[in-house]
Formats: structure tokens, C-alpha cells, sequence
């Protein structure tokens, strides 16, 4: 783990894997740190916002090591969402190819995988979701797509991913949902949080 400056009023702590970042963050939110405005896991790192009038870096970044010997093993506590899907995506042929399988077994692959939350980004309510087997990693588009339709589900390297809303995009498209990623009028806009655990069902179109 290292701990790294990121302007005058952030900690980036670098973990060694997402699994170690969730952990840290799941024993950090209990603690309440004084002074910590809002902390966002992702991949492989923490970053911890502080407000320098109520805290400085280095007790943030003191307590940060001092949870982190706490926060090995700890399992995050975690809600399931579920996701409809339709496998009906224009690359679910593709992909299928690429694994050298049908695609009945590619929706087989998907749906079995317990999927994880490991951030969000790229855009509001665009979660990163780990925990397939190497047995679904394909590769992103050489050319990304200018248009990429709202509730696209799809997959690259590690990862799958839903997109929210219209936007490009690069990744490879084998299903849709109407599930509304990103809502205003919620008290958590994000359908999907770090850490959610996600299982697709399979819908007909």
C-alpha cells in the first residue's frame, strides 16, 4: 500500500488489488474519520477527500494505516442487484467467435458469474464490474463507436460494463437492458455502487 499526495485536500492510496481497496474502504465508512468529506474506491486505489481545515494529510494518512492492518480479510458488506437483460447485442455473435464457443454458452458464461462492482466512472452510473472468469475476456474495439445505445451491457478485458446513457464507446456489445442506471430523483442517483454484487437474467427482447 502507498499513500500519495493528490493536490491540498486528497489522499490517493494505492492497494495492491480492487479486493483490498473494497475492504479498506468498508473499514474506513464505519470509522467516521473527522474531517474526511467523502472517500471513492476504485480498481486498485482509495481516494479520500479531506477538508484541510478540520484535518491534515498526515492524520488522514495515519489512519489510513492504522485501519489498513484491520481491513485484511474483511469482506464488504454488499447488496445484490439484479439485471434483465436481453442477450441481443450486435457483437454477442462476435464475442461468441472470439471465445471459440456458441453464444447459448457465452449467455451461459455471463448469467452464471456473480459479478462485483469494482467502481464507477467513465461516465455517471457506468459501473465497472469484475469478477469473470477469463473464459468471457475479449478484447475492446480497435475503433470505438461513435453511438453506443443507453443500456448497453457489455464487455472488455476483465471487465463488464452497462452504459447509462447514449455516449462512444469501445467495448464489446452483447446484450441491453432498460434498468435506469442513473436516476436524479433517487436518493443514490447510481443504481450500481462499488461493491454491489450484480447477477444478469435473461429476458427475451
Amino acid at each position: 500500500m502507498e499513500i500519495l499526495p493528490c493536490g491540498a485536500e486528497a489522499l490517493l492510496v494505492e492497494c495492491d488489488s480492487l479486493v483490498d481497496a473494497l475492504a479498506l474502504d468498508a473499514v474506513m465508512i464505519p470509522t467516521a474519520l473527522p474531517g474526511v468529506i467523502e472517500m471513492v474506491p476504485a480498481a486498485r486505489s482509495v481516494l479520500i477527500h479531506f477538508d484541510p481545515t478540520r484535518t491534515s494529510a498526515d492524520f488522514v494518512a495515519a489512519q489510513v494505516r492504522r485501519l489498513s492492518t484491520t481491513a485484511t480479510g474483511v469482506e464488504p458488506a454488499s447488496r445484490v442487484v439484479e439485471i434483465d437483460l436481453a442477450y441481443d447485442g450486435p457483437d454477442l455473435a462476435a464475442v461468441a467467435q472470439l471465445l471459440g464457443v456458441d453464444r447459448e454458452e457465452v449467455i451461459a458464461r455471463h448469467t452464471a458469474t456473480d459479478w462485483r462492482c469494482g467502481f464507477v466512472g467513465f461516465a455517471p452510473g457506468f459501473p465497472y464490474l469484475v469478477g469473470g472468469s477469463d473464459l468471457l475476456r475479449v478484447p475492446r474495439h480497435a475503433e470505438p463507436r461513435v453511438s453506443v445505445p443507453a443500456g448497453s451491457v457489455a464487455l472488455a478485458g476483465e471487465y463488464c460494463g452497462i452504459y447509462p446513457r447514449t455516449s462512444p464507446g469501445g467495448w464489446q456489445l452483447i446484450g441491453t437492458t432498460r434498468a435506469p442506471l442513473w436516476d436524479l430523483t433517487r436518493t443514490e442517483p447510481a443504481l450500481i455502487t462499488p461493491g454491489a454484487r450484480v447477477r444478469f437474467v435473461p429476458v427475451q427482447t
